[in-house]
């Protein structure tokens, strides 16, 4: 059995997928409250904090998912020699499982999406899916997922970093795996029902899991109350 096939096999899957689904059901009841104060013109880690709090309190105890969730949760490294703080990061949000034979970290980044072309540099940038390859955000996880705050019609923005994922200046750095057919990324996802693509990254041993590469997830969620599908 070939590596790819062995970390999905034994992966928990369909725990990661009851993960996403809550996540997805969550924002999908804040945004339809009429005038809701979770709206576009709030930043990053205010929808994130709103979002996990939500999907925490109501719909994983509807749901009965047994995992964790946080938000801004602190990642990094203390030197164990000196104690001195080497590196720190916060991830928007994590849901983390575990039973007595294994356990899972599944991060989401959270970007606001628009069609201009700054928008797509820091989804694919250093602040954003390159922090799954040459950072320590999942570190030794075999999946995460990418979540798009769209600020205009999904037409009119994802096209558009399908393209800028051909384009060398971001695949190159982003260490893409190619999907075949001169491809850059699975579409439809190969994770998650309700994601748009999934892209591949190679990762140096240390940040990397057994079989090499993680596997990135992309959802695009908008402000209109409609669920992605």
């Amino acid at each position: 059995m070939d590596d790819e096939a062995s970390w999905r096999d034994a992966f928990p899957l369909q725990s990661a997928a009851k993960a996403c689904d809550a996540l997805l059901q969550a924002w999908s009841e804040l945004v339809a409250v009429r005038d809701s104060a979770f709206n576009a013109t709030m930043k990053e880690p205010g929808l994130t904090k709103r979002l996990k709090m939500h999907v925490q309190n109501h719909v994983s105890r509807e749901r009965g998912l047994l995992g964790m969730w946080a938000a801004e949760d602190v990642i990094g490294e203390v030197d164990p020699g000196t104690g001195e703080l080497v590196e720190e990061r916060r991830t928007d949000i994590v849901y983390g499982w575990n039973d007595d034979a294994q356990d899972f970290e599944l991060v989401f980044e959270f970007k606001r999406l628009g069609k201009l072309k700054r928008y797509r540099k820091e989804y694919l940038g250093k602040n954003g899916l390159l922090r799954f390859v040459t950072d320590i955000y999942g570190r030794g996880q075999a999946i995460a997922a990418m979540v798009g705050v769209l600020l205009e019609a999904k037409e009119e923005v994802v096209p558009g970093l399908r393209l800028a994922l051909a384009d060398a200046v971001f695949a190159n750095p982003l260490r893409l795996v190619h999907a075949g057919h001169g491809k850059t990324f699975i579409e439809p996802s190969s994770l998650f029902v309700q994601a748009e693509f999934d892209t591949q990254h190679e990762r140096d041993p240390a940040l990397a899991p057994p079989h090499g590469h993680i596997t990135v997830a992309h959802f695009f969620l908008s402000f209109e109350g409609d669920a992605p599908g």
